[in-house]
């Protein structure tokens, strides 16, 4: 039988960190909220606590000591259990997503971790909650090579090399944010409005204990009377939060990079923490280029990636996105960088006049409901009586303008293998995929629709969960040659 390998001791010593941390609202509350308290409900409750960490904490141990695996020359073999043993085997023919994590807590100990991913069962993956980084690079490698080898057993944890320096070897670097992206970022995601939540919520807790609000009356009405002191706080803190923002995202995307060999497409984000994701091109099932209204006014736009697999850590790393901040015209080369595949045409054809019509007479029953709630508690507002009529009118206006905006936005294009959607009012998105990847179709079309020659038309693409993209009120000459365009899939793809 082949020796199974234990994971990382350190793994111990990282699920009890875990256990500490979701932990604290729990200390906080037991120990000094109720510092001083003689409540018989706060002392069994500590004896409650102090009973779960303990049975965690064993559990945390048994856990470590029974769980193994084994790498061979084609998959991974899980080994769970206490008393009843499970395996587990996952082909690594069936990975498609890798994504790695090094937090304050690996970097301390010089580990990382690594999750392999599967486009099937949610439970099958594999991930190395602790590992050391030479075993993680190597075998990273080990997977993109397929499991080329000898066939004989590996433990990871024993390996020590150079690293992945021959994985980095073949890769192409395509985007490293400058300066000036870093900036525009720190605009577009507004950042630099953190300071504004993190003193107000500092001066409530300092006026519970001190009363500020009475001991600063004096100096605030000084304040106030001094123009020219008002600019200067103003000119300060507009300054400082600036500062913060810009820091804050040179935190979170100012080591960002995005670069590919012939397999596989890289992301790497993080300066304190650091997340690396990588997904095999071949699983890409569609790509997705949104603007927001603030990205629109700066030419920015954010790269969605489409993927049969799955995508872990969403808490820590959007993972599926290439950066969030690209120069519009930047993420359509970018596209054809890392996917060379796909195709991105810069004009599509636009919607017939009658779709307008049909959008601005489509009834809003957000509108009627938010107009309705409005006359009901009947808001005033710097002393205007007609204060819900108001802002029932501006919602309208608003409303309609989105609806005239998606007018003039939406587009479609079908050419060769390819399909390309863009629809949106404020915020616009931009859809590409491919026949081959497209598992299903629909078209539909209500007795409007009918009446004026329109219709609808969706695509599924594989991936978790499934994903719909869908464009309304298309002429009738499309979705005719739309439905006839996937009818030749059939030639593209081969059946198992």
């Amino acid at each position: 039988m082949k020796e199974l390998n234990r994971y990382h001791p350190l793994t111990i010593v990282f699920d009890m960190w875990k256990t500490a941390k979701n932990s604290f609202f729990a200390i906080f509350y037991l120990y000094i909220l109720n510092f001083s308290s003689d409540s018989t409900f706060i002392y069994y409750a500590r004896i409650v606590f102090w009973i779960f960490i303990g049975i965690t904490f064993i559990t945390i141990f048994i856990k470590w000591y029974t769980n193994k695996y084994t790498v061979n020359e084609t998959s991974f073999n899980l080994f769970h259990g206490i008393f009843k043993k499970t395996k587990q085997t996952i082909p690594f023919s069936k990975i498609q997503n890798v994504n790695r994590h090094t937090s304050l807590f690996h970097r301390l100990f010089n580990v990382t971790s690594i999750h392999f991913e599967t486009g099937t069962a949610e439970d099958s993956s594999v991930k190395f909650s602790v590992i050391k980084r030479t075993a993680a690079d190597q075998l990273e490698e080990y997977i993109a090579e397929k499991g080329e080898g000898t066939g004989s057993t590996i433990s990871f944890e024993e390996l020590d090399s150079n690293g992945r320096s021959d994985l980095d070897s073949r890769k192409t670097v395509h985007f490293q944010p400058g300066r000036k992206d870093i900036i525009k970022a720190s605009f577009t995601s507004l950042s630099f409005l953190v300071l504004i939540p993190i003193l107000g919520s500092i001066y409530s807790k300092i006026n519970q204990v001190l009363d500020l609000e009475k001991r600063a009356e004096g100096y605030l009405s000084y304040l106030l009377d001094a123009w020219w002191m008002i600019v200067v706080l103003v000119l300060v803190f507009g300054c400082l939060s600036l500062l913060i923002g810009m820091a804050w995202t040179f935190l979170k995307y100012g080591k960002y990079e995005i670069s590919s060999d012939g397999e596989r497409i890289y992301i790497k984000k993080g300066v304190m923490e650091t997340t690396e994701f990588s997904i095999l091109k071949s699983r890409v099932q569609a790509v997705e280029v949104t603007q927001s209204f603030m990205k629109r006014l700066l030419g920015l736009a954010e790269v969605k990636l489409t993927s049969s697999g799955s995508f872990s850590g969403g808490e820590e790393l959007e993972v599926n996105t290439l950066y969030p901040f690209l120069p519009l015209n930047r993420a359509y080369d970018l596209i054809t960088e890392l996917l060379p595949t796909y195709e991105v045409a810069s004009h599509l054809y636009s919607l017939p006049k009658k779709s307008l019509g049909i959008r601005l007479l489509k009834p809003s029953w957000f509108w009627v409901m938010a107009t309705g709630t409005l006359f009901y508690f009947h808001p005033v507002f710097f002393q205007m009586e007609m204060t819900w009529l108001i802002l029932s009118i501006l919602l309208l206006t608003l409303i309609v303008l989105g609806r005239i905006l998606d007018y003039y936005h939406t587009g479609y294009l079908v050419k060769g293998r390819f399909i390309q959607f863009r629809k949106g009012g404020f915020t616009t998105t931009t859809f590409l995929s491919r026949r081959d990847k497209i598992i299903e179709v629909g078209v539909s079309s209500n007795l409007i629709q009918q009446f004026l020659g329109l219709a609808t038309v969706t695509t599924v693409n594989r991936a978790k969960p499934v994903y719909h993209n869908t464009l309304t009120d298309v002429p009738v000459n499309f979705f005719t040659l739309f439905y006839s365009w996937y009818m030749e899939r059939e030639k593209e793809v081969e059946h198992e």
